[in-house]
């Protein structure tokens, strides 16, 4: 098969990164494969990994004529047979061209926590969570499968030399303290109630144990977390919460790590190189990756939302005195942690699953249902609506389609779930 992979951006971040490594994946399997996307420091991973890459058009308003032209010049030239878009943007753009390009199908995946609802229901998806999925079968879905965010165990593992030492020395780490560490996006939809916790959970910890933070990653909510953090160091008066900025490669930061903190992709990381685990979620969310608390994420994601934020930091603070005192706990809990993730994460586990729906969707490609592309055109132009109202009142969330998860709406209940899950935000 020939492939087109459209990630929704090349910045570092977990969806793209796992639409790039994947595609090199699918591409060992002895496809042809290409990337399409706007520059970014992604295209350094797209080169190391043998990759053609295609730059597209400058997006704007989604989804961008221009880009979707571009979309259908490479796949009538390159006899394209998937367009595989990630995120809605991207889905939305590959759908559209896929329908210009004949023989070529669209195949859009959503890492988000929530599905778009004017992705239309005869688009083949794919999702990151079974709880999603279940969502996403239940509001009709014609082809819908899981794919779990995978993990490249090559480039990601405990043998390898990823520079610890420099990385300790070039940020300044105590090497008598314990290391905290959480990778991640700053961003204010879905992580930051979570990192500003345990920059206190950290602040308080420091009164009894030699224990520092490391954050590694940038966004939008940068400020914010710097001035906490800044706030944290001031009152201990030593450096006790570490920013590094996003790292081009983050693998050092895992492996200096005494116990990580994260979710989705990140947390599997960690997994990867055998650190125990404590899966950040919201409204107070922190749990240890046990053999008993497997089954959850499993089904949920690497995720989870707890009874409220208040004591978010109390919580963590208890999670993480217990692990940091009993070496043997965490050695044990790091070893179960790679071995999940060599069992059922591996890059290679979710090529394979990727080949397979390729092959389905293609299968597929000629059941259009007008009816339903009609009203996913009336969901998208309410979402539009919406959204512009909510920018004019400067309540517009960054990142919408995460601001209010499947998981959130469930716990919530039948009731608001009801009047929330088919809504673009709240």
């Amino acid at each position: 098969m020939r492939i087109l992979v459209y990630p929704h951006d090349l910045g570092i971040g977990g969806s793209q990164l796992n639409a790039v490594e994947l595609a090199a994946a699918v591409q060992r399997l002895g496809h042809e494969v290409i990337v399409f996307g706007r520059p970014g420091p992604l295209n350094q991973r797209i080169e190391e990994l043998g990759l053609e890459f295609i730059p597209s058009p400058e997006p704007h308003r989604r989804p961008t004529p221009s880009v979707v032209k571009a979309l259908v010049r490479v796949a009538r030239e390159r006899k394209i047979d998937i367009i595989h878009g990630y995120e809605w943007p991207p889905a939305l753009e590959s759908l559209i061209a896929s329908r210009r390009s004949p023989g070529t199908a669209a195949v859009a995946t959503v890492m988000s926590m929530a599905v778009a609802p004017f992705i239309p229901k005869s688009m083949p998806i794919l999702v990151g969570t079974q709880e999603i999925l279940t969502a996403e079968q239940e509001f009709g879905r014609t082809l819908a499968a899981l794919l779990e965010p995978p993990v490249d165990l090559d480039a990601n593992n405990p043998s390898l030399d990823v520079a610890e030492q420099e990385f300790r020395g070039k940020w300044g780490l105590d090497p008598a303290a314990y290391t905290v560490v959480l990778v991640t996006r700053l961003a204010k939809e879905l992580k930051l109630e979570g990192i500003l916790a345990a920059i206190d959970c950290t602040g308080m910890l420091s009164q009894e144990l030699p224990i520092q933070l490391v954050i590694a990653g940038d966004g939008p909510a940068r400020r914010l977390v710097e001035n906490h953090a800044r706030a944290v160091n001031a009152a201990r008066g030593r450096p006790v919460i570490v920013l590094t900025g996003e790292l081009e490669d983050p693998r050092a930061a895992y492996a200096v790590a005494d116990v990580a903190l994260g979710m989705g992709g990140s947390a599997l990381r960690a997994m990867a190189f055998a650190k125990p685990l404590i899966v950040q979620g919201e409204k107070g969310f922190w749990e240890v990756l046990t053999p008993d608390s497997l089954p959850l994420f499993l089904e949920q994601g690497w995720y989870g939302v707890g009874p409220g934020t208040q004591d978010g930091p109390g919580r963590l603070a208890q999670l993480l005195r217990g692990l940091l005192l009993d070496e043997s706990c965490r050695k044990t809990l790091g070893s179960f942690g790679l071995s999940t993730v060599q069992g059922r994460f591996s890059l290679t586990r979710g090529a394979l699953v990727l080949e397979n729906f390729y092959s389905l969707a293609s299968e597929a490609a000629g059941e259009v249902s007008i009816v339903q592309e009609a009203g996913a055109l009336a969901r998208f132009v309410e979402y539009e609506l919406a959204r512009r109202l909510r920018g004019v009142l400067g309540s517009s969330p960054a990142d919408d389609f995460n601001s209010r998860p499947v998981a959130w709406r469930r716990q919530a209940g039948p009731e608001l779930e009801a009047g929330t899950t088919r809504q673009a935000s709240p």
